[in-house]
């Protein structure tokens, strides 16, 4: 295990990616197109439409910039082209990704119109596309990987077997300095308390439950009270959750038995203390989650699922795991791992969190994850506020 190394790009800054795309980001709704349209000029580049962009504010926005600057910056992206209604803020992304040392160049599209700014936007994602096709991967030490986590359509199965093995891995990979990272605020509701026991000092512990507290302040700022289909969901009902209660103590199987956590994230927030296990406040929506994961520059995501999530993300693989037999079978195209062998007897958690392992590092060396193969792009980024 001392030993576990991966084949991965290593870019400017030192950090290594798994994946080398070329994206290009459009900072508004407005800019969709052009964006889509660069992306169909110019082969292998890869756009990221989106919904949101205007008249945020505060917090908003700031998370706003946080997930698109951290997007660009990811390590899977070899370079990024930005593409704005407006000159200023375009910038403000162009100036962050630029940060890390990679390729970036920004266009916008007022007092050029989409025609011109599409055509000088092509050019320079050709250049970049050319120059990321002649990267080449390098071995790297497993301390290098970032690992993020989330669960979706769970189950009975879930918090039974192959959550568990998610955090069979991490309690694995830890010690051996992977950077991971776990979420979904809403979803440790009923046991909150066990989850701030986990964290690695008492104050992180408070910062923890100040997050959850949060939460509940907006349910009880807008007097919903029933959280029925939402939490737990219709899919987690018919699987054999009856209560948020259960579905929060399966969702804290994920991180393991052993591993503490060492600091709590705001959304999109990448780590800054190092090596090892983070809480960050998220969503429990799938692409969201993932996608705010992402933008903190976690590069391949674990994704156990009972009932069957078909969740993919444009810029970081997820690899989905399920013990549900018949979601192995009935949507065996969506499912990279098997390991409803644990509930059968089959297997042992061990064992399943080794098969993890490979599969991950299989993934971190360029195997294609099924929803990459299947073509699940989704990329959702959380809006706070309504807009001004």
């Amino acid at each position: 295990m001392d030993r576990l190394r991966f084949w991965g790009y290593r870019r400017e800054n030192g950090r290594v990616g798994i994946r080398n795309h070329v994206v290009i980001l459009p900072l508004d709704d407005l800019s969709n197109a052009a964006c889509e349209a660069v992306a169909n000029n110019i082969k292998g580049c890869l756009a990221l439409p989106h919904p949101y962009g205007r008249l945020q504010f505060g917090e908003d926005l700031e998370l706003h910039f946080r997930t698109l600057i951290g997007t660009g910056s990811s390590p899977n992206v070899a370079a990024v082209v930005v593409i704005g209604i407006e000159p200023g803020w375009a910038g403000r992304v162009v100036e962050g990704i630029a940060k890390t040392g990679k390729s970036v160049e920004g266009f916008a599209i007022e007092g050029n119109g989409d025609l011109r700014t599409i055509e000088k936007a092509s050019r320079k994602a050709k250049e970049f596309i050319q120059s990321a096709s002649e990267r080449r991967r390098e071995e790297c030490d497993i301390r290098d990987l970032w690992i993020s986590v989330k669960c979706g359509e769970s189950d009975t199965t879930s918090g039974l077997a192959s959550n568990p093995t998610v955090g069979n891995l991490i309690d694995k990979l830890d010690p051996l300095g992977v950077t991971s990272c776990f979420g979904e605020t809403s979803e440790i509701t009923g046991a909150e308390q066990v989850c701030a026991s986990r964290g690695e000092t008492p104050e992180v512990g408070r910062k923890f439950l100040a997050a959850w507290s949060a939460y509940n302040d907006v349910i009880e700022q807008f007097k919903t009270n029933d959280l029925s289909e939402s939490q737990p969901t219709k899919g987690n009902i018919a699987g054999g959750l009856t209560t948020i209660e259960e579905k929060a103590f399966g969702n804290l199987e994920k991180i393991g038995r052993k591993t503490k956590y060492i600091e709590v994230l705001k959304p999109a927030e990448t780590p800054a203390k190092g090596p090892g296990l983070y809480f960050m406040d998220t969503s429990s929506a799938a692409a969201e989650c993932v996608t705010l994961q992402a933008a903190a520059g976690f590069v391949v995501h674990l994704f156990p699922t009972g009932q069957g999530n078909v969740i993919g993300n444009p810029i970081e693989p997820v690899i989905k795991l399920t013990a549900n037999p018949r979601t192995a079978r009935e949507m065996v195209e969506h499912i990279d791992l098997d390991v409803s062998g644990i509930l059968r007897r089959e297997m042992t958690l061990d064992e399943a969190g080794d098969r993890l392992i490979e599969i991950t590092l299989r993934t971190c060396n360029g195997r294609l994850t099924a929803a990459e193969a299947l073509g699940h792009r989704e990329f959702v980024l959380t809006r706070l506020y309504r807009s001004a």
